[in-house]
């Protein structure tokens, strides 16, 4: 069996920050498992307490089950959430139809490269793996192990680059583009569960940020000392 080259080691993400909500995020480090209730408190976010440069970040998912429509919920890597010139690599589940995926990519702000792929299983009645794997010049997603899209860099053209977070949330998207996106939300099944198992992030690519804004490699075991956890739910 071939090695697997160091930027794709990976380990369990042992902390996480939520960003919003945390009373609806439930992260169990010992079972490796993270939960987020989308109900009438809205949903939560969480990320990463680190950024990361390159390598292979994703989850074992099992979507919230019942009538999802207008929901989205996801996993995937931005630079900052919320900044418009935010790098950011999707994996997103539009609640109007389970049995399908949407992947996108960002570079600078700028996205409009979302595809749609038939998944072949509705992803609320078990749990799959869903795996993005970031290079310098190639970028990968996988269902089960199996590659569903594959983008390789062009001369000239804008790529990710900035150290990014993994990131993961449940939230209402019924009112962009007047619903068409995910549907209209019903809200019927409420309370919603998205739930996550063996959430994995590189070994050997963590970034920090320092003073004077420039990044540097930091060994693994230093993060903690760095990156204190904001909420572990």
């Amino acid at each position: 069996m071939a090695e697997v080259p160091s930027i794709h080691r990976t380990e369990i993400l042992k902390q996480i920050a939520v960003d919003y909500c945390p009373e609806v995020c439930h992260h169990s480090p010992e079972a490796g498992e993270i939960h987020v209730t989308y109900d009438h408190r809205g949903g939560a976010r969480w990320r990463s307490p680190a950024r990361f440069r390159h390598g292979t970040f994703g989850a074992r998912i099992r979507c919230p089950a019942g009538n999802t429509s207008g929901l989205n919920f996801n996993i995937y890597l931005s630079s900052l959430e919320g900044d418009k010139s935010q790098d950011e690599i999707d994996f997103e589940f539009l609640g109007k139809d389970k049995t399908s995926v949407q992947t996108n990519f960002y570079t600078t702000g700028a996205g409009c490269r979302e595809i749609i792929h038939p998944l072949g299983f509705d992803a609320s009645e078990d749990f799959h793996e869903y795996l993005i794997r970031w290079e310098p010049d190639r970028i990968e997603w996988l269902v089960d192990g199996a590659v569903i899209r594959e983008e390789v860099r062009k001369d000239g053209e804008p790529w990710p680059e900035k150290p990014m977070f993994l990131y993961a949330s449940v939230w209402d998207a019924s009112y962009i583009d007047e619903g068409r996106w995910t549907g209209r939300y019903i809200g019927c099944d409420a309370p919603y569960v998205c739930s996550y198992k063996d959430v994995m992030v590189p070994i050997e690519s963590i970034v920090i940020e320092e003073e004077e804004s420039k990044y540097k490699y930091l060994s693994h075991c230093l993060v903690c000392m760095v990156f204190p956890c904001v909420c572990v739910c």
